[in-house]
């Protein structure tokens, strides 16, 4: 039997366990035990597990797990998350956070008003406003790679709340377009500016109550569309709001970010 200390983050709703690892120097995690840990029956329950090692190079290293306890994606709110808890355990000097991801340097910062500020590399392989055929109708979507796989669908003059995102979100999730490996998808409706935003997460293979990369991807297919302009700010399914800001000069983005707020709920052991 093994003993985990954890530390439980919230950031909008998106919920996940970090473990760090100078506290856990003798764990080893498989995907059984992320699972198990993420069971919200049976465990902690979150969406997913984040790891924290010390790094010669940075201020720490980051590793993300989802639920499923596969890995491998960037999550924005996990990043947020994870640089909180960096500056609470006294890792940061001036609320400032370089750290690796994936063998990828990112850079983040704490603000005032418990707002955590993540900048993200620039997207790629976008494709733009093709037709989604599904089992019994269809969508205009988009696709994008904002550090994860995402498909915006922009639901229109249909009412967002009572979306079937269960329903379209796993025949889209698994569509033959996308596999392997498959992709998250964000379902969106604008109104005055504002994206509101429900998302079904890959890896977590349910809807959540927020989703970062999710959020940096709908804002930039929804500027392209000519429906926004930077800073976007997005409403999730928690009703908290995430705020995405870019540049666009000569068909390319830089200087890619998503703020919002993120919060430690509580920290505790638990035996495996």
């Amino acid at each position: 039997m093994s003993e985990i200390i954890f530390t439980k983050i919230t950031a909008a709703g998106n919920d996940f366990i970090l473990i760090d690892k100078k506290i856990n120097d003798r764990l080893k995690l498989s995907s059984e035990i992320i699972k198990s840990l993420c069971n919200r029956r049976y465990g902690i329950g979150a969406d997913g597990v984040l790891t924290i090692t010390d790094s010669e190079v940075s201020n720490f290293e980051m590793e993300y797990f989802n639920s499923d306890g596969s890995s491998g994606m960037l999550c924005g709110n996990g990043a947020r998350s994870i640089i909180l808890y960096a500056e609470y355990s006294g890792r940061l000097k001036n609320k400032k956070a370089y750290f690796l991801f994936n063998g990828k340097s990112y850079f983040g910062e704490i603000l005032e008003e418990g707002k955590i500020k993540f900048n993200l590399n620039s997207p790629s392989d976008l494709k733009l406003n093709f037709n989604l055929e599904l089992s019994d109708t269809s969508f205009v979507a988009s696709f994008i790679n904002t550090g994860a796989h995402h498909v915006v669908i922009d639901v229109g003059g249909m009412n967002l709340k009572n979306f079937p995102v269960n329903k379209y979100g796993p025949e889209v999730r698994y569509h033959s377009k996308f596999n392997p490996p498959g992709t998250n998808v964000n379902f969106i409706a604008v109104n005055n500016g504002t994206i509101n935003i429900r998302t079904y997460e890959r890896g977590v293979e349910a809807e959540t109550l927020a989703c970062g990369t999710g959020s940096v991807a709908s804002a930039i297919i929804s500027f392209l569309n000519g429906k926004v302009k930077p800073p976007v700010i997005l409403k999730t399914k928690s009703n908290e709001k995430l705020i995405v800001d870019f540049k666009y000069k000569n068909n390319l983005f830089s200087d890619v970010s998503l703020m919002g707020p993120a919060k430690i709920v509580f920290e505790g052991k638990i035996f495996i």
